[in-house]
């Protein structure tokens, strides 16, 4: 035991493990598509790392990308929907809460708060 290193294992039962799990892995690149020919020229060391990065991407999925209203680019609108449902934009506030605030007071229906993100025309405020 004590020349099989500090964990106790055989350096042939971790190189014939390896080796297996390389045949695992060249039987199920096989099936997805061309990558075989690639894969027997490649040496048990790095067979390994290819292993540990495919486990590490399933461990870390891709972050979705942030929305508008995420990243702040863009404004808060307090707006009036007019009697021909054209909206007229009445001010505009750097965050939600001081929009809120501006509108807490507010008793009129057709005054409304809305985020608009950069690039896009106030008239998707209009009512069809």
């Amino acid at each position: 035991m004590a020349t099989n290193g500090p964990f106790g294992i055989d350096p042939e039962d971790f190189e014939r493990a390896l080796r297996e799990a390389g045949n695992e892995l060249r039987g199920l690149v096989g099936k997805a598509g061309g990558y075989l020919e690639r894969v027997d020229q490649v040496g048990v060391g790095s067979l390994t790392s290819l292993l540990g990065q495919l486990v590490q991407q399933q461990r870390q999925p891709e972050p979705e990308p942030a929305t508008a209203g995420e990243t702040g680019s863009g404004v808060w609108a307090i707006y009036t929907i007019e009697d021909d449902g054209q909206a007229r934009v009445d001010q505009v506030f750097p965050n939600e809460l001081e929009a809120l605030r501006a509108h807490r007071d507010n008793t009129d229906d057709r005054r409304r708060v809305r985020f608009l993100p950069y690039g896009v025309p106030a008239s998707v405020l209009d009512t069809p």
